[in-house]
């Protein structure tokens, strides 16, 4: 019998640094939105650059900085928006960015600041990026018109069109490096300073969680045709007459609407509609002054409004997919073979997250001296990894049951599953039940304990074909679901395995025993 498998010490660390990059996705992001702060997206990520950085002059595994832009990106659907595609990808992108150049460059001060930069630059890439999804090529045409009309009006003697572009990508970068200075002086602080005394808090941070739609009936069969939808709608964008292809958005959009209320919210913000109405005025203005067609205000108004109802296909559609994607049976199956890291990383992030949010400090204290107030972060972050170690030194246990034939052993076994389940304690595993027949026993039977399903597994039997253990034949079947059993127990949040039955064949590296090793804590498995 032992506990639920262990987790790897670099999937914790990373656990806790994406939790605490969440944190304040999450609160000062929720903050900075609501006040309408320009650059809020660069200054989160600003505050994740410094975050990485610093602990990785105490932490020194390779990988820490993707595994944790993977952690905070999951924790980052807790968020109360509805749209979490967006920031996902920026965030595992500005990860992925800094673990690049220390890769390249080692963790020198170049290599910080390279990857700093990348990271911060991304934020740019990433909203050109959205522009050309949701409104197509339509929209790079359209702002060109726009810069060399205003070259023109204004008589510059330079690129107009690339101007803005260099210019906003100059301050992202500064940006950066300015985040990697902040987060180079705090980790040497925290290499060469005494551990200083903890945040004062001034206020009570608390979160909100997304309310997802009750009862919900989820479908794999949803999934596609929303996928399809998708990308049917876009191929034949340029194929269908405007009318036809414009009716055919709108049957989308109430289909989704009805099913899916989450994607509906995307449509009655007032900023969506500001957008719609100013994308569609400006492309009329573009082809009614700088182009020289006839009709041009007649075909300014149709693209417009195409680039608008592209828009609605794809912001809709990312909304619906995510909906869908909160399907069980979707999260159980990353919840198999090399997604159990993960999977224990994430439990452990969530169990985290309520008390990381509420040592945030101020954006002001943050604001007013950020090497302090990062210092003081950093030395919470390893006391959370210190306490992680302490539970689970005392988790990780492994008990045995030993006995003679006939001694007792399996019906213990039942008094314990019993006890266990009425305490509402998870557990998983097998035990075996005794078949006997005018008072002869001729097999033994395999119990699923978390799911109740019982399937043979020792019979006495001529078949020469089977595997033979004592007078017994082993069956396939039995076998099988045993195996399967013990692996659903090790990959689902069991907090207590049973394996009964354990003797010769495990002896002999058969039966069970590939799954027993890997239910063992690391330093008890067969090297």
């Amino acid at each position: 019998m032992t506990s639920k498998q262990q987790l790897d010490e670099k999937w914790v660390k990373a656990a806790i640094l994406g939790t605490i990059w969440a944190s304040f996705e999450i609160v000062l992001g929720s903050f900075l939105h609501n006040l309408k702060i320009p650059f809020s997206g660069n200054i989160l990520t600003a505050f994740a650059l410094i975050i990485l950085i610093s602990t990785s002059y105490r932490w020194k595994e390779q990988g820490l900085f993707w595994r944790a832009g993977i952690i905070c990106a999951l924790l980052k659907t807790m968020s109360p928006s509805a749209v979490i595609f967006g920031p996902m990808v920026a965030i595992l992108s500005e990860a992925l960015l800094l673990e690049l150049s220390v890769r390249v460059f080692g963790k020198t001060i170049f290599g910080y600041m390279l990857g700093a930069a990348l990271a911060m630059s991304w934020v740019l890439f990433q909203k050109i990026a959205n522009f050309i999804i949701f409104y197509g090529y339509n929209i790079i045409e359209l702002y060109e018109s726009l810069m060399s009309y205003a070259k023109k009006q204004l008589n510059w003697h330079f690129d107009a069109v690339w101007m803005p572009i260099i210019l906003l990508l100059s301050i992202y970068v500064l940006f950066g490096i300015i985040s990697a200075s902040i987060g180079i002086k705090t980790g040497r602080r925290l290499a060469f300073h005494p551990k200083p005394q903890t945040i004062q808090q001034t206020k009570n941070n608390t979160i909100k969680t997304k309310k997802k739609p009750a009862e919900f009936n989820y479908s794999i069969v949803w999934l596609a045709l929303d996928v399809l939808l998708i990308i049917g709608s876009l191929l034949l964008l340029n194929i269908l007459p405007f009318g036809l292809w414009a009716i055919m958005v709108a049957c989308i959009v109430t289909l989704w609407a009805l099913r899916y209320k989450r994607a509906l919210r995307q449509l009655v913000r007032p900023k969506f509609w500001v957008f719609f109405v100013l994308i569609t005025m400006i492309t009329a203005f573009v082809f009614t002054k700088i182009q020289s067609s006839t009709n041009s205000l007649f075909e300014g108004f149709l693209i417009g409004i195409e680039m608008n109802l592209r828009a609605i296909i794809l912001i809709m559609g990312f909304s619906v997919l995510g909906t869908e994607l909160y399907n069980p049976r979707i999260r159980n199956y990353f919840m198999k073979g090399s997604f159990t890291q993960l999977l224990l990383a994430l439990e452990l992030s969530l169990e985290s997250l309520p008390s990381m949010i509420a040592n945030i400090p101020e954006f002001k204290s943050i604001v007013k001296n950020p090497v302090s107030v990062f210092h003081q972060i950093i030395f919470q972050v390893e006391e959370r990894l210190t306490e992680i170690k302490d539970a689970k030194d005392q988790i990780q246990k492994v008990y045995i049951l030993t006995g003679t034939v006939g001694q007792g052993k399996t019906t213990h076994v039942k008094e314990i599953i019993k006890k266990v389940k009425s305490k509402n304690i998870s557990i998983g595993g097998i035990y075996s039940q005794r078949i006997i027949e005018n008072n002869t026993t001729i097999g033994y039977d395999i119990i699923n304990i978390s799911k109740g399903i019982q399937s043979p597994f020792l019979r006495i039997t001529e078949n020469e074909g089977l595997q033979k253990i004592g007078r017994f034949c082993i069956l396939p079947e039995g076998l099988e679901m045993g195996i399967k059993a013990i692996e659903e127990s090790r990959n689902t949040n069991i907090h207590l395995t049973i394996v009964d039955e354990v003797g010769k064949l495990e002896l002999e590296n058969k039966g069970w025993a590939s799954e027993i090793d890997k239910l063992l804590p690391i330093e008890l498995r067969k090297k």
